[in-house]
């Protein structure tokens, strides 16, 4: 209950008091458990907080009765369809029952047998993404602006694209370098995807604004996994000024430093310290109760140590020869998008407590965005954000591909690979700021960091740009 003077209390008929002393014991309630559909929304919001790190510690230490009997009682207050916290408690607790199933590997491949993997429902949800959301717009405004600035004068241009999945940042660029006072370039793009239909698809939509420009263009399809990519395709020719771009790719290549061990999803550290402040507070978006029901946490958010990431103090084997290769090619500059958290530490509890931050500030902007009733919605957040957590939560080893890691992790990589920064300039901040003005939505915001850009949802870094040379 709020205080008249905005301050927060809890009452004597809160159920929340109780908290520290509930018992998730078997013989805890009946089901349904009448009294938590009783809950405020508010109460109900902290509650699914308390059950999911309570969940994930028993799944942890594998106490697989009590993250079952954890997971009943989400079940009766989660909902895909309700409100922001009910929707990705839904998610949290679908990837920790997952990952409890991948420990009965007949049973895991049994019930997943018979699932489709539509490509075509999967590359329209990362199209919604682009749509909706001002992240990769406003990362595509500040590559393109550097490109641009490194590719001065120059009459030959070959750009990398290592995640060729969208075709209007390239579109901008076309237009952009039409209105060189000196003359378009002469502008090959190599894209790379794993979907041939994806690259058909650019190219098409490429040659036709090149040819409306009067701009000699080519595309070149290299269908492959960024994992498996020979450099070689790439054909970076003598002569041609090299730009190469990666959105939200890198950190995929982290997955293969883990392949040897294929630990299971169950036995991780006993972690204590996962119980929750006795207060209702009045928050604004679910971020702040995240900040505020988890201070208590050992892994709080924005307190995290160098030593959090399983990387952090060691080199990864394929990350670094990956870029390597890439200094090898001689690029003039390489952009770089990639999520902006730590999503890749050692233990279930760390990457779930990160996690639950980082997608609790995403599900805010959908909130904003778009209505709980579109199909849209639904979309996005279960096909795109839900497998992203499914598989941060539930996998392990090679399996685990989306290893997000924060802009420091970054410039420890490139600066062991060879590569120096190349801080934005003050127009490519210009136009990013101008951009997120369009939205006309305050939560959108950008912060310059040691000459790079982090995109935030109020005062969560959510994406980070920075730009690269080849140090000689």
């Amino acid at each position: 209950m709020l205080q008249d003077d905005g301050s927060s209390s809890v009452t004597s008929s809160s159920p929340l008091q109780n908290f520290p002393m509930m018992s998730l014991s078997p013989n805890f309630g009946g089901s349904p458990y009448q009294w938590l559909k009783d809950l405020k929304s508010e109460d109900r919001g902290l509650y699914l907080i308390h059950l999911l790190l309570t969940c994930a510690n028993h799944v942890a230490i594998g106490n697989l009765e009590n993250a079952n009997i954890a997971l009943d009682q989400i079940s009766h207050l989660a909902s895909p369809n309700g409100d922001t916290m009910q929707r990705i408690a839904s998610y949290f607790a679908e990837s920790l029952a997952d990952r409890i199933l991948r420990s009965w590997n007949g049973i895991y491949k049994a019930l997943n047998s018979t699932k489709l993997r539509v490509v075509s429902e999967d590359i329209l949800v990362k199209k919604m993404f682009f749509e909706y959301f001002p992240f990769l717009k406003v990362a595509s405004v500040i590559a393109n602006q550097a490109i641009i600035e490194a590719m001065e004068g120059e009459k030959m241009v070959h750009i990398v694209d290592l995640n060729a999945s969208e075709p209007l940042q390239w579109r901008a660029l076309l237009q952009d370098l039409s209105a060189r006072p000196e003359g378009p370039p002469h502008l090959r793009i190599t894209g790379v995807h794993q979907q041939k239909q994806v690259l058909e698809q650019i190219a098409h939509v490429l040659t036709e604004e090149a040819e409306k420009l009067d701009i000699p263009f080519q595309f070149h399809q290299v269908v492959s996994k960024l994992e498996n990519l020979d450099i070689e395709k790439l054909r970076v020719k003598t002569g041609e000024a090299l730009a190469i771009s990666s959105v939200m790719q890198l950190h995929t290549l982290l997955a293969h430093d883990d392949e040897p061990q294929k630990k299971s999803p169950l036995g991780f550290k006993h972690l204590n310290g996962l119980h929750l402040q006795r207060a209702i507070v009045n928050q604004n978006t679910l971020g702040d109760l995240l900040e505020r029901e988890t201070t208590t946490n050992v892994f709080s958010p924005g307190n995290e140590s160098a030593s959090s990431s399983p990387l952090s103090s060691s080199a990864s084997t394929k990350m670094d020869g990956f870029l390597h290769a890439l200094w090898g090619l001689s690029p003039k500059v390489m952009v770089v998008t990639e999520q902006d958290s730590n999503h890749n530490g050692t233990t279930l509890m760390e990457r779930l407590s990160e996690s639950m931050y980082f997608y609790a500030a995403l599900f805010d902007c959908l909130e904003f965005t778009l209505q709980r009733t579109s199909l849209e919605r639904l979309k996005v957040e279960k096909m795109l954000f839900g497998e992203e957590i499914k598989n941060i939560v539930a996998c392990e080893g090679g399996e685990r591909k989306e290893r997000h890691e924060k802009l420091d992790k970054w410039f420890q990589r490139f600066d062991g690979a060879g590569f120096a920064n190349v801080p934005l300039s003050y127009y490519a901040m210009l136009q990013a700021r101008r951009l997120l003005q369009s939205y006309s939505c305050e939560g959108y915001k950008i912060k310059e960091e040691n000459g790079s850009v982090v995109i935030c949802w109020h005062d969560r870094a959510l994406f980070s740009v920075s730009a690269w040379r080849c140090r000689r």
